[in-house]
């Protein structure tokens, strides 16, 4: 039989990229009789799995090989694949379906024969290191999901594990373990892998289908974010990109601490696409409705532009002293006929209504544009200002 050595390595920022090294050397390997270990990871275990479910029947098999091999953190793992069969996508399917895999660094070698093969998967730490990380991970967690109320709904929860990461985590692209849940959960410092394999993990606890998704951003690169099943409709998310401290540092865009850029919680293919190119590798779920779109449920959409409207909406923001207000319009053609008018017209007036309200002297506010994304948000100072 003809033995092949392969290695297959992960790339940065969480999106395994298969690469089968060049160095391959052929020996001639006699074997009777291959014995493989009972397989005790069942079909009803891993249905669930979006990826597990793009794969062949005698992939899937591979696949549960691979789970229970890597879970026990078994050196070498003996599969039903030969030298036809693509065992490094499976791999990486699996570490794409599984964020709770946090000790699989994505890397592995493989000697692969005629009928099967034997994989070594690259792990991050020891056993016993394992077990710690896991029990950290497990309080983490559990911190977390305490905060949520038992009545909540399903996009309530999708919202609360979305603000959760934005407002716990920061992102670094230095950080250690930024490829797994472990940074994101435990470091409170990641990078798109960590932000997304955390909430995928998080929702996956809290019943809610989370999908790892991956492609790149024009002038950023790879990068990797999430799709997640609200109902009977699938919506994107970016948590990544709905922290103020990733905006700041890839985009240059300066926004106050504690601010949250809902644009890309449970927002539409064509919401996202305008800055996100989604991988074609896999059919991903459509997402259409824009149903839970943050600003119209929250009275922050405008279809187009009315002065009065928009200017009681500032001032009740001032009178219920809000840290901001928000105002995203339909498309570009209502926010550029908006755009003057409020940054003229109602912000002074606005101003002018803060200072005699709260009996100030001065007032100060900031505003950030958001022409891509149709959106303007004004930051009040209620301090008195010398």
């Amino acid at each position: 039989m003809l033995g092949i050595i392969a290695a297959a390595g992960m790339a940065l920022r969480g999106l395994p990229e298969i690469l089968m090294t060049a160095e391959e050397t052929v020996n001639m390997v006699s074997r009777q009789q291959v014995e493989f270990p009972e397989l005790t990871v069942t079909v009803e275990e891993v249905a669930g799995d979006f990826y597990y479910q793009q794969l062949s029947e005698k992939e899937q098999t591979v696949y549960r090989e691979l789970l229970q091999g890597a879970g026990n953190m078994e050196e070498c793992i003996r599969l039903h694949a030969g030298q036809e069969d693509d065992t490094a996508k499976v791999y990486e399917y699996l570490l794409y379906d599984r964020p709770e895999l946090f000790w699989c660094d994505g890397s592995s070698r493989m000697t692969v024969y005629g009928e099967y093969t034997e994989f070594y998967p690259g792990y991050t730490c020891t056993a016993a290191e394992k077990e710690e990380r896991q029990a950290q991970i497990d309080k983490a967690s559990e911190t977390c999901l305490d905060g949520i109320g038992e009545e909540a709904s399903a996009y309530d929860r999708i919202r609360y594990i979305y603000e959760y990461l934005v407002g716990t985590v920061d992102y670094n692209a230095g950080a250690p373990d930024n490829q797994n849940i472990y940074s994101a959960l435990v470091g409170r410092e990641s990078v798109c892998a960590g932000y997304s394999r955390a909430a995928q993990y998080l929702l996956g606890k809290l019943g809610i289908p989370c999908i790892y998704v991956t492609g790149r951003v024009e002038g950023q690169g790879a990068h990797a974010w999430n799709i997640v099943k609200c109902g009977e409709n699938y919506y994107q998310m970016d948590v990544t990109f709905g922290d103020p401290v990733f905006l700041e540092m890839e985009e240059g865009v300066n926004q106050p601490e504690g601010s949250i850029n809902y644009d890309y919680l449970c927002c539409t293919d064509g919401e996202l696409f305008t800055t996100h190119i989604q991988d074609d590798f896999v059919p991903y779920p459509a997402c259409t409705a824009d149903d839970l779109n943050y600003y119209r449920i929250n009275g922050m959409y405008y279809e187009g532009y009315d002065a009065q409207e928009i200017l009681n909406a500032m001032n009740d923001s001032i009178y219920a002293g809000e840290a901001s207000f928000t105002c995203k319009f339909s498309d570009s053609a209502a926010y550029g006929s908006a755009r003057e008018g409020i940054i003229d017209d109602l912000l002074p007036k606005a101003a002018g209504n803060l200072a005699s309200y709260y009996g100030l002297s001065r007032v100060r506010y900031t505003y950030v544009e958001d022409a891509q994304h149709c959106r303007l948000t004004v930051f009040w100072d209620y301090s008195e200002q010398q």
